[in-house]
């Protein structure tokens, strides 16, 4: 399938970079404060996909994105949503703690979604580009041409560089592995956001999402998302969904790190250096 890239143009002024909704919808309220705080209208922030996910609200998320209108690209659980699969197309180890708490979450997003919602999902594109302060900027969920690839701070940039060509930019925004970090290599910048509806294995129950800001050139900062992860986590047990994700919520310690490098492993628990 030929994938579809939006091209925003020049883009001015201060911009909100986030990923990883997950179906949790106190920290999108809590983004949303953000945006208003800041001053950023909703053309000028940029979801990295996978709104719906793990946690209990999907349809209500949905919809209050859908309110507020910012841009997204599709991750792989919309896509595979769209096209109306049986598994979120995380890319997780069959059989894996992972793979299996999946089973359970996506049968409930996909269950409790909204028929038209697959018409939303058929509008948003595979990427987004567009310029900001002097740099050229993709935005991918995993990469470029791969989706669910996941891609740290520790990854080699044998495996980033093909997102810069194919795109045709100097930076790229990245959504996915769920850790929010920023690498560069010569003239080329990658930055993750990191995902608001999980925190980041560090032990603390905030998040992470990014600022953008061209009042001097090209800046990113990292900002945590603070939000109201009690009632997130009531309405995962209410549902009855993984208790181990529920956990993380309080805990802000992953159940399980399957999916990472022995490089970010040894960061659980610790304060993120951004």
């Amino acid at each position: 399938m030929v994938q579809k890239v939006k091209d925003l143009g020049h883009k001015r002024g201060k911009m909100l970079l986030f990923g990883g909704v997950y179906s949790n919808l106190q920290a999108l309220q809590s983004v949303m404060e953000i945006a208003r705080q800041h001053h950023i209208e909703p053309e000028n922030c940029i979801c990295t996909g996978d709104i719906i996910g793990y946690c209990g609200q999907p349809q209500e998320t949905l919809d209050t994105f859908q309110e507020w209108n910012p841009y997204s690209i599709l991750g792989n659980v919309e896509i595979q949503l769209r096209d109306d699969q049986e598994d979120c197309g995380c890319d997780f180890t069959e059989g894996s703690r992972c793979d299996g708490f999946s089973d359970v979450w996506y049968a409930f997003a996909k269950a409790n979604l909204h028929t038209n919602s697959k018409e939303y999902f058929n509008t948003l594109p595979d990427h987004i580009t567009f310029e900001y302060g002097g740099r050229t900027v993709g935005v991918v969920h995993g990469s470029a041409d791969y989706v669910s690839q996941f891609i740290f701070k520790s990854s080699d940039w044998a495996e980033k560089i093909e997102s810069y060509q194919d795109l045709v930019v100097d930076t790229i925004i990245a959504g996915h592995c769920g850790l929010p970090f920023k690498d560069q290599y010569e003239n080329l910048l990658w930055l993750n956001p990191g995902v608001i509806g999980m925190p980041a294995n560090d032990g603390e129950t905030h998040t992470w999402a990014m600022i953008l800001d061209d009042e001097d050139g090209f800046n990113a900062q990292h900002i945590p998302v603070v939000y109201d992860h009690q009632t997130a986590i009531a309405q995962m047990k209410k549902h009855k969904l993984p208790q181990e994700y529920a956990l993380t919520l309080e805990t802000g310690i992953w159940d399980n790190m399957e999916i990472l490098p022995d490089e970010e492993r040894l960061l659980q628990g610790k304060v993120l250096d951004l």
